[in-house]
């Protein structure tokens, strides 16, 4: 179970501000990449929200969801134990830049948006991305620190609920269950009813796709209306 051992390391709790940052959506052939960016007070969080954080991966999806519902409510309250914050980067930007590139961005994105300002980011994975702080890389490190687990939920959820709404707009290819991985479902749908907007034309499978059968004229979600 992850811990605050990380956090406490690296000085949180001694005037230092430590988050948390984690992506969720790099595999996928549809929709963007989102990021999160969670901090965290050792001495004054609650211990029933502290027991129930753990990798994203290993928890299921009424768990997440009930998880990220708690983090919300306790951030809009004003918690002085939790602050997060999300970022993403758009389809476009994944093809332009490639999916690692984008990635770097949204948590980029999340961090910037966060209310209060980081003297130490521990970020998920093997890539820094540019925070104006420092960085730590952690191979793993959602399985082993809270705050990142807290932002590997939060990036997850969050990107799940926009997948149901675009899946909404863009029936068929089950992005609602699958998220926009390679499903059999989803490459059933490919052959069927060609490409949306949402793909991610830079994605093997997007392209391959494009040869044969084209693009669905379908109108893009807008994000901020929805």
């Amino acid at each position: 179970m992850p811990d605050f051992a990380l956090e406490t390391a690296h000085g949180a709790g001694r005037g230092r501000v430590v988050i948390g940052v984690d992506e969720a959506g790099r595999g996928p052939w549809a929709g963007p990449v989102t990021a999160a960016a969670v901090w965290l007070d050792p001495e004054r969080l609650a211990a029933g929200f502290r027991n129930s954080l753990d990798d994203s991966k290993l928890l299921s999806r009424a768990s997440r969801e009930a998880i990220f519902e708690e983090m919300f409510v306790l951030a809009a309250a004003g918690d002085p134990a939790i602050r997060f914050a999300v970022g993403e980067a758009s389809v476009a930007e994944i093809d332009r830049l490639n999916i690692l590139q984008a990635s770097l961005l949204a948590m980029a994105r999340a961090v910037a948006a966060l209310a209060v300002r980081p003297d130490i980011a521990l970020v998920d994975g093997l890539q820094a991305p540019r925070l104006g702080c420092r960085v730590t890389t952690l191979v793993g490190g959602d399985a082993t620190c809270l705050t990142i687990a807290a932002a590997s939920i939060a990036a997850k959820v969050t990107r799940d609920r926009l997948m149901v709404r675009l899946a909404e707009s863009h029936p068929g290819y089950g992005w609602d269950k699958n998220a926009g991985y390679g499903t059999a479902e989803h490459r059933s749908a490919l052959a069927r009813l060609g490409v949306t907007p949402h793909h991610r034309r830079s994605f093997r499978p997007i392209r391959e796709a494009l040869r044969g059968h084209g693009v669905v004229n379908h109108k893009p979600l807008r994000l901020k209306d929805s």
